[in-house]
């Protein structure tokens, strides 16, 4: 959402030469406009305006008829600047307003004269911050009072000062500071909405395209709910709010809502299923492990949309592992390798994010043997504002050999040889009840982690100042706590096998828990040696 002081030089302005003054008794008020190809209605809008407003701001987008010479024409303060939502839009003209107390409409509405006669009348002292007024819209040539459509109530004069446009887009809103009070004006906003059924079905479509942009990850739907959403639209616009009173506009109207519910809800379903995964698989001279995870890889079901094997500097048997498996795979394997330097987990998971073509990240270590549904519960779990902490089900080493030398990818809840046995129970249920967000930083393992490589990239990736094993996972999780991307944690899902391996040494863990503890001092939320370099590298 943009705020009120994002002003961008992308805009050339035109402004009269009479000063506007402003008493502290009597604050100014400006009615600050946004545009785009409005020549039919822009001069109407204007002059509704003008008996009210000290200031005039049409905030245009370029248009391309003759927009531009009619309101230079009426004297007010042109601004053109480029679009780019309807709530960045309206936000960028309320910060150009030399007042604080803000009259905002588009370029096709206007004033009714008892909303003029109102709005004169509360300049007088102004009451409270906030007003609200009845919008009424025009389909054809006739008014709609009923349905859905009225009284379409909205707040489109406050004091900036108590809020700005926020809401989702296009659907924009003023929100103001809670406990503002809010007084309702008497009189309308007129709106010239549509002429006719195309028009409505058209701006229904760009709507709904932006509706399911918008939310994309962030709002569930099914299809249960794709039709009782659509069904309770009509009925509450046709029937329960007296739409049927309007004849054949009134049909027209409650019908294209209903549409438009349903395919906001159809695309938004859509592109929640459309999710693009890297699954990157890290690993270090362990070619026997790494065997037997690809070979799991090749029963997930669904496939990831590419495999990248990040390689903290294994001989080359390692590599020939991966090259074994290419042709086996329908989808892209990559290797990504650099020298063995030491320990340097880090530096590996960032250059393979970074070489990663997808939008979501799967990290798994190179002894993580992965059920079929793996991939699939990831991707459920997906979600925009959060980072996936996944189980691991621990095997000892009767069961590792098993998976290395026999090849074996299935394993149950009575299997010999698992430890907390819990975890290889597989119930989207249990794991819509169980599955929880939690702030401890220390409960976290790259070993099975999920997020948004635009997330990655927001915190630049995992810290490199980071030597040898321990704690660059938690000092992630903090860096990404301190940018709003809590860490959830995924249970009776998304889990998976972790081959038995001795314990790492810990012998820098001091060293690196110092690290954690300044992030935590510092609240940071980005680290200086981490992924940037290997995305400049790559975009050359």
């Amino acid at each position: 959402m943009g705020t009120i002081d994002s002003i961008t030089k992308s805009s050339t302005s035109t402004k009269p030469n009479h000063p506007i003054t402003q008493s502290p008794n009597h604050p100014i008020l400006t009615a600050v406009i946004i545009t785009y190809n409005e020549e039919k209605h822009i001069a109407r809008c204007i002059d509704s305006v003008a008996p009210v407003a000290d200031e005039i701001i049409v905030v245009d987008s370029f248009s391309k008829d003759a927009t531009k010479s009619i309101c230079l024409e009426k004297g007010v303060r042109f601004i053109e600047h480029a679009f780019t939502t309807h709530i960045d839009q309206k936000n960028y003209a309320i910060a150009c307003a030399d007042s604080d107390f803000i009259l905002s409409i588009d370029g096709d509405e206007y004033l009714s004269e008892e909303l003029i006669a109102s709005i004169l009348q509360v300049k007088k002292s102004w009451p409270c911050p906030a007003y609200t007024m009845n919008r009424l819209n025009q389909y054809g040539s006739k008014w709609i009072r009923h349905g859905s459509w009225y009284p379409d109530k909205k707040i489109r004069l406050w004091d900036r000062r108590k809020g700005v446009f926020g809401g989702l887009n296009p659907h924009d809103q003023v929100m103001l500071e809670p406990g503002t009070r809010v007084m309702r004006l008497r009189g309308e906003l007129m709106h010239l909405a549509y002429q006719n059924a195309s028009q409505l079905i058209n701006k229904a479509q760009q709507y709904s395209s932006i509706f399911a942009e918008q939310n994309a990850f962030r709002k569930k739907v099914s299809t249960i709910k794709i039709i009782y959403k659509t069904f309770f639209s009509f009925l509450k616009g046709y029937v329960l709010k007296a739409g049927f009173v309007d004849g054949y506009e009134g049909l027209v109207i409650a019908r294209s809502t209903a549409n438009g519910v349903f395919y906001k809800y159809s695309k938004l379903l859509e592109a929640n299923r459309s999710l693009k995964v890297s699954l990157i698989i890290t690993t270090y001279n362990r070619k026997d492990a790494l065997e037997a995870v690809l070979n799991s890889a090749l029963h997930l079901d669904p496939q990831p949309d590419e495999i990248i094997v990040a390689d903290d500097g294994s001989t080359a048997d390692t590599r020939e592992v991966v090259e074994k498996f290419v042709p086996r795979f329908t989808i892209p394997l990559r290797h990504c390798w650099h020298e063995d330097e030491g320990f340097r987990l880090a530096a590996i998971r960032n250059k393979a994010i970074a070489m990663a073509s997808h939008p979501y990240i799967v990290l798994v270590d190179g002894d993580m043997i992965m059920p079929a549904q793996f991939i699939g519960d990831h991707k459920a779990a997906a979600w925009q504002g959060r980072l996936v902490q996944a189980s691991r089900v621990l095997l000892d080493e009767r069961s590792t050999g098993a998976a290395i030398q026999q090849g074996k990818v299935k394993f149950n809840f009575f299997d010999a040889g698992i430890g907390n046995r819990k975890n290889t129970i597989s119930s989207r249920l249990l794991s819509s009840i169980f599955s929880h967000y939690s702030t401890n930083i220390y409960r976290v393992r790259g070993a099975n982690l999920a997020f948004w490589k635009s997330d990655v990239v927001l915190v630049n990736g995992f810290n490199e100042d980071f030597a040898g094993w321990g704690r660059e996972d938690s000092e992630f999780v903090v860096r990404m706590g301190n940018r709003g991307i809590r860490k959830f944690h995924l249970k009776f899902a998304g889990f998976a096998y972790h081959l038995y391996h001795k314990e790492n040494t810990r012998d820098l863990l001091q060293r690196n828990q110092a690290i954690v503890d300044e992030a935590i001092r510092q609240k940071s939320s980005y680290c200086d040696n981490g992924i940037k370099k290997y995305l400049v590298a790559n975009s050359k």
